[in-house]
């Protein structure tokens, strides 16, 4: 099922995240959802967050280059209560969007390596280390259930040019309910 998504302005968007307690039927539901949500809006990621749950859950499916110069879906990877435990010194800086943050795109630092240790649907722990934009993808979505958005990593006059774009994003996504 498409859930709906929470747009920027929302309370829960800000708010820390709590552990799921357990992976259940339940759980492995809103996964699915959560997948089915994010190919419904051509996402790369989700967060729990985002679809008005508060847990410490994300999904990321980053697309890899297929045969001829086609792109394939890549694996879906489930991160259920994820802890950073390193990221590298090396940034890169690279355009962002976010569903939450319909149709506003930008440069954003973030390190080029994470290793992240998390648990998947299975209940089993693993420790993994991405690269690229498979790192930035975990490290957008780990913001978000820390109630960080991309635009908070944005600093100085630039963040405060995108006040007025912010506030006319609330208005037509979030406020319009």
């Amino acid at each position: 099922m498409i859930l709906e998504l929470a747009y920027y302005g929302e309370p829960i968007l800000r708010k820390k995240a709590q552990p799921v307690k357990e992976i259940n039927d339940e759980i492995r539901t809103l996964v699915a959802d959560m997948v089915e949500t994010m190919h419904a809006k051509n996402g790369v990621g989700l967060a729990a967050p985002q679809i008005f749950h508060s847990l410490n859950l994300f999904i990321i499916q980053i697309p890899e280059p297929g045969p001829d110069h086609s792109t394939l879906p890549g694996t879906l990877r489930v991160f259920i209560n994820p802890k950073i435990l390193s990221v590298s010194e090396n940034t890169c800086l690279y355009q962002e969007g976010c569903l939450s943050i319909p149709k506003l795109y930008e440069d954003v630092e973030r390190p080029i390596e994470v290793t992240v240790e998390a648990q998947n649907l299975d209940g089993e722990t693993f420790t993994e280390t991405f690269t690229d934009f498979a790192a930035r993808a975990i490290l957008h979505e780990n913001d978000h259930i820390n109630g960080v958005l991309f635009i908070d990593r944005i600093k100085g006059k630039k963040r405060k040019e995108l006040e007025s774009i912010l506030r006319q994003i609330k208005n037509k996504y979030y406020l319009k309910k």
